[in-house]
Order: C-alpha cells, then sequence, then structure tokens
C-alpha cells in the first residue's frame, strides 16, 4: 500500500485508515484476522475511540503482536481537564500501551465545546499528556466545518478528522474550507465518510448497521469513483465506513485510485449518482 508523510507529524501512514468500530462486537477471532489482513495489506495507521463500545478491547488483543510498527491514535468525548485525564488513562490502559501516537478532540460540533480551550478544558490535560510523552500528537475530529475552523485558529492541531464526502463535497461544498485550510497550514487531513453515499430513506434495509447512513456497497464503479474524489482534495489518508466489507474494499483498490486520479469523466459520473436533496447530510 502507498503512504504518505501526515502533515507535519512526522509519520508516514497507510492510505487507509483502520477504524476501530471494524472490530466493535466482532467475535475476538474475527477482529484479530480483520488487524491482520490489515497490516499484511500495508496498513499501519488505527483509530479507535472509548465510545465504540467494546472496540478498544477488541483491537487491544489483535494489535498485540503489531503494536511497535504501526500508528495508534485514540479519541475523548471529554470537554473537561478533570474526564479527558480519566478517559485517557483509561484508554491507554484498555488498549495496553505506554502511549499514543496521535489523541484527538473527538466529535467537536457545537459552539459550547470550544469551552476545550477553557482554563479547565480537555486541551490542558492533552498538552500535559504530550509533555509527559503519553501522547505525541493533539489533533481533533469534527462533523462541523465552522467549528473544525474556528479550533484550528486557536491550536496549531497535528491533524484533522473531517468528513471529505464526494455528495457533501460536490452536491454542497462541504469539506473545502477545512481541506484548504489544512493545505495552507500544513496540517494533516483524515477524510472519513469516504464511501458513504446518502442518508437511509425510512423503511430502507439496513444491511450495514454499524454506519448510520447507507455506505456505497452495491455499485463498483460509484464506490472507485468516491475512493478517487478524497484523495483528490490533498486528503493524506482515507477512512473507510465501519464495516469489514468496506474497508477491504478500501484496501484493495486504493492504490488503484491513487494512481489513476479522478478525472472528468469520473466527477460526471459521480455528479449524476448525487442523492436527492436533503439527503446529503448524513451525520
Amino acid at each position: 500500500m502507498q503512504k504518505r508523510m501526515l502533515g507535519k507529524t512526522g509519520m508516514e501512514i497507510s492510505r487507509v485508515v483502520f477504524g476501530g468500530i471494524v472490530v466493535m462486537d466482532e467475535d475476538q477471532k474475527d477482529a484479530d484476522r480483520f488487524v491482520s489482513y490489515a497490516v499484511d495489506n500495508g496498513v499501519n495507521y488505527f483509530d479507535v475511540a472509548p465510545t465504540y463500545g467494546n472496540a478498544e478491547e477488541r483491537l487491544s488483543h489483535a494489535l498485540k503482536p503489531y503494536r511497535s510498527k504501526v500508528f495508534l491514535s485514540c479519541k475523548t468525548t471529554a470537554r473537561t481537564a478533570v474526564e479527558a485525564r480519566e478517559e485517557l488513562t483509561n484508554s491507554l490502559k484498555t488498549l495496553q500501551t505506554d502511549y499514543f501516537d496521535i489523541y484527538q478532540l473527538h466529535a467537536l460540533s457545537q459552539p459550547e465545546e470550544l469551552s476545550v480551550f477553557d482554563e479547565d478544558g480537555a486541551m490542558q490535560t492533552l498538552i500535559q499528556a504530550k509533555k509527559e510523552g503519553l501522547i505525541r500528537n493533539i489533533s481533533i475530529t469534527s462533523h462541523n466545518e465552522d467549528i473544525a475552523l474556528e479550533a484550528l485558529s486557536r491550536f496549531d492541531f497535528s491533524t484533522v478528522m473531517f468528513p471529505v464526502n464526494w455528495a457533501l463535497g460536490i452536491g454542497m461544498g462541504v469539506g473545502d474550507r477545512i481541506t484548504d485550510q489544512c493545505l495552507k497550514n500544513q496540517t494533516g487531513l483524515l477524510g472519513m465518510k469516504t464511501l458513504a453515499h446518502r442518508k437511509r430513506r425510512e423503511g430502507e434495509e439496513n444491511v450495514y448497521p454499524k454506519a448510520w447512513y447507507r455506505p456505497i456497497y452495491d455499485n463498483e464503479k460509484l464506490g472507485i469513483c468516491a475512493l478517487k474524489y478524497t484523495p483528490s482534495r490533498n486528503v493524506d489518508a482515507v477512512v473507510p465506513p465501519g464495516n469489514y466489507e468496506q474497508f477491504e474494499f478500501t484496501v484493495s483498490h486504493i492504490n488503484e485510485c491513487i494512481n489513476n486520479p479522478l478525472n472528468e469523466e469520473d466527477m460526471a459520473f459521480l455528479k449524476s449518482m448525487l442523492p436527492d436533496d436533503g439527503e446529503y447530510i448524513f451525520f
């Protein structure tokens, strides 16, 4: 698998991220198999969070043989310093690691959550934890472009994880500002929702329940073009939906999509496949 330098982190990461939701609620044998497949195919960046059910426990066991060879990122939804310290400590223990390569303020979405920058906010814990060597890079994840940009104006975060999705981008311009800002700042950018299609419609079969939207799974051409779109926006790595099938599809096709980047024909096809109005915002 091709790799790319992740912003200013000094980390050369795989162009596909293994999201911890892939192993959530899976048998440990399957979780081990999924992780082995990822490593064998060049994936060296793994991301998880305590909010992903039992994913930390499953990933902890599965990563044991590989921890020294991969980068591990984790997250906190805590907004105060005290709560963030507790979550960080618990995640380090659960994942049986001495440090996280990246630790992210997770899902910054509302203006009031910018309280993380207050005197008693979570940022104080992350800054101190970096001094202690418990984390190596401080980052954020967000689904709100305004909030993400405001956070970037207040701190030089190492990376941003944000939806960089073909339908949102082409249909509504969502992601354009954050991708431009990350490029300007040399901030690492992890593009999630790569293979998301649209909202689920009422009564529609929920084929992949780990995704709260309808992922692309029954149209290979759309999947390929969608997978080309995200790297075309100067994204360092793509984050597939949280099921093994979409992860495997992404791993299998990522080199092809990078070597044959998005072209006018691909873009025309994506435009023809845009979901109906009102179905773009699926998160």
